[in-house]
């Protein structure tokens, strides 16, 4: 499936693609939103059909990671998300391109820190043998 992001981080449009399977729960998402709030026009909406505050978002993510017995709740944000999708995306494809588009980077040097990540963890791996 392919998504459309409209003005996500950095105020930059951008697509993704998601598997079919996370593309039907999306669907049904947005068919149990109509009726409930008036115009759904964003996937995460207010009962009014408004933009939902980052702030609440960022609330959100704290309550699921908790709920989910992760143990440092302070250290998960939406940022961390973001920052480990990347990383798994890099680890699983070792094209730092690819990382660099799905995250809507225009300089390549913004999405390197992830190879720093991997070499770091590579690194400790090494020294341990």
């Amino acid at each position: 499936g392919k998504l459309s992001v409209r003005e996500g981080k950095g105020a930059k449009d951008r697509t993704l693609w998601v598997g079919e399977d996370l593309l039907e729960e999306l669907q049904e998402w947005t068919e149990r939103l109509t009726g409930k709030v008036e115009s759904p026009g964003f996937l995460l909406p207010t009962r009014k059909g408004t933009e939902v505050a980052t702030s609440h978002l960022r609330r959100s993510v704290k309550r699921y990671a908790r709920k989910a017995g992760i143990e440092e709740v302070d250290r998960v944000s939406p940022h961390t998300l973001r920052h480990t999708f990347a990383t798994r995306l890099y680890r699983d494809t070792g094209k730092i391109r690819l990382v660099q588009k799905a995250l809507g980077h225009s300089d390549l040097s913004t999405t390197m820190i992830y190879t720093h990540v991997v070499d770091e963890e590579l690194e400790g791996a090494m020294k341990g043998l």
